[in-house]
C-alpha cells in the first residue's frame, strides 16, 4: 500500500481525533523513516519523544524478539524477571524506592493521583483530595488526568470533570501559595512544560514547592513522561533542580517505543499502597520491560543524557543566532534536547514546508517549534538539522 491508499483506509476505519499529516510510516532506522512511497526523512519528532535512542534500535529490537520467543504475558499474579530487573535498574539510578509500572504516561500519572489521596488518608488528613496543577500543563487524555491538564481547551465537552483538581500559572510562587489550603494533597506539575510550549521550571519555584510540601506534608509529584529517561541533559529532569519529588512519572522513552508508563516513589509514601489498592493487568508485561531493560542499559553505557546536553548546547547556540537574524525567530528554550524556538508568527506553515523537505518537525502552542529527536543523533544529522529548518525560515520570514 502506499501513502494515499493507507491514508484513504485509515479515514474510512480510525477515528477521527488526530490532525495526521498526509503520509504513512513503514519503516525507521536510527534517525530516519521512510513513508509508504519511499520518501525518507530526518525524524525531530522521535516518535513525541518515544524513540530516544532512535528507530529500531538493535539492542530493543533483540530483547523484544528474544523475550516474544520465552514470555510474552503471565500477568501480575506472578513475579516476571524483566519487571523486576527493570525496576531495579530505576530504582538504583535515581532517588527513589519502588517503582509500578502500567501502560502510558496517563495511567502513570492516574496512579501518582491515586497514590496521593491514599497517602493523604494514611496519615490521617480526611479533608485533603485536592491536587494543584499549572497551568498551561499536559498530564493525559484520561477523565482524571485530562482534568490535571490546566488547559480549558482540552476540557470541553467532557463535563463534568472529575473533583478535586485546582490550578497555579507556572513558575509564580506567590499564586500558587494562595491556591493552598487544609485540602492539598499534592502538587504536580512537569518540570519543563512540553505541550505548553516548552516552558523548563525555575529551580528556585521547584526548591520553594519542595520546603513547602515537606512543611505541610504534601505529596510532591514530578510528570517526568516527557522529560525523563535523558531527554533534559540528566537521566531524569528532577536532578537538575537538587531536590527530589515524593513520586515521579515515566513513559515516552522508557520503552523505547513499546507502550510502557511507571511512577516511581519512596518507602514513606510507598508505605500508604495495600495489595488490591492498584493494579493493571498489561503493567510490568515481560515483553516491555524487558525493551526498557534494554533501553536502560543503553542509555547509561552510552552517556545518552551527556550526549543531549552537548547536542542541546550546540543547537541552542545556533537558534540564538537566528534570533538577530530572522523577525519571526523570538527566542529559544528548553534543556537537553527538548528544546523550543519561539516564533511571531503561526508555525504550522513550517512544519509542512519542513515535511515537503524531509524534516519532520512538530509545533506545539500555536507558535512554538519544539524539538525531539532521539538522543544519540550525530552532529551530521544536527547540521542536516538546522541547514533545513533554516531554509525554510529564509522562505517565510
Amino acid at each position: 500500500m502506499n501513502n494515499a491508499e493507507i491514508k484513504a483506509l485509515g479515514e474510512q476505519c480510525c477515528l477521527n481525533v488526530f490532525n495526521r499529516l498526509p503520509i504513512a510510516m513503514v519503516r525507521g532506522e536510527g534517525s530516519y523513516v521512510w513513508d509508504a512511497d519511499g520518501n525518507k526523512y530526518l525524524d525531530f519528532v522521535g516518535g513525541i519523544a518515544v524513540n530516544a535512542l532512535g528507530h529500531s534500535h538493535p539492542a530493543v529490537a533483540e530483547a523484544l524478539s528474544v523475550q516474544a520467543g520465552q514470555l510474552i504475558h503471565a500477568s501480575n499474579l506472578y513475579w516476571l524477571e524483566s519487571q523486576v530487573k527493570l525496576a531495579a535498574m530505576l530504582v538504583e539510578n535515581s532517588d527513589f524506592d519502588k517503582v509500578f509500572f502500567g501502560n502510558s504516561g496517563a495511567e502513570a500519572n492516574e496512579g501518582a493521583i491515586k497514590l496521593a489521596r491514599k497517602y493523604s488518608q494514611y496519615r490521617g488528613y480526611a479533608d485533603r483530595l485536592d491536587v494543584i496543577t499549572m497551568n498551561n500543563s499536559f498530564h493525559g487524555r484520561t477523565l482524571a488526568t485530562l482534568t490535571a491538564t490546566g488547559q480549558d481547551k482540552m476540557h470541553k465537552g467532557f463535563e463534568p470533570l472529575a473533583a478535586g483538581f485546582k490550578y497555579a500559572p507556572y513558575n509564580n510562587w506567590e499564586a500558587l501559595l494562595e491556591q493552598v489550603d487544609e485540602h492539598t494533597c499534592a502538587i504536580m506539575l512537569e518540570p519543563v512544560q512540553g505541550e505548553g510550549g516548552v516552558y523548563p521550571a525555575e529551580t528556585e519555584f521547584l526548591q520553594k514547592l519542595r520546603r513547602l510540601c515537606d512543611e505541610r506534608d504534601i505529596i510532591l509529584i514530578f510528570d517526568e513522561v516527557q522529560t525523563g529517561m535523558g531527554r533534559t541533559g540528566k537521566l531524569f529532569a528532577y536532578q537538575h533542580s537538587g531536590i527530589v519529588p515524593d513520586i515521579m512519572t515515566l513513559a515516552k522513552a522508557l520503552g523505547g517505543g513499546a507502550p510502557i508508563g511507571a511512577f516511581l516513589t519512596t518507602d514513606r509514601v510507598a508505605a500508604a499502597f495495600k495489595p488490591g489498592d492498584h493494579g493493571s493487568t498489561f503493567g510490568g508485561n515481560p515483553l516491555v520491560c524487558a525493551a526498557g531493560v534494554a533501553v536502560m542499559q543503553v542509555m547509561l553505557q552510552e552517556k545518552l543524557p551527556e550526549m543531549a546536553a552537548a547536542t542541546g548546547d550546540y543547537l541552542k547556540a545556533r537558534f540564538a543566532e537566528w534570533v538577530d537574524k530572522y523577525d519571526c525567530v523570538l527566542g529559544v528554550r528548553g534543556q537537553g534536547l527538548l528544546l523550543g524556538l519561539q516564533l511571531a508568527i503561526p508555525g504550522a506553515d513550517i512544519v509542512k514546508r519542513c515535511l515537503d523537505k524531509g524534516l519532520l518537525i512538530n509545533c506545539t502552542a500555536g507558535t512554538v517549534l519544539r524539538f525531539i529527536p532521539p538522543l544519540n543523533i550525530s552532529r551530521a544529522e544536527a547540521d542536516e538539522f538546522l541547514t533545513v529548518l533554516e531554509s525554510v525560515l529564509e522562505e517565510v520570514c
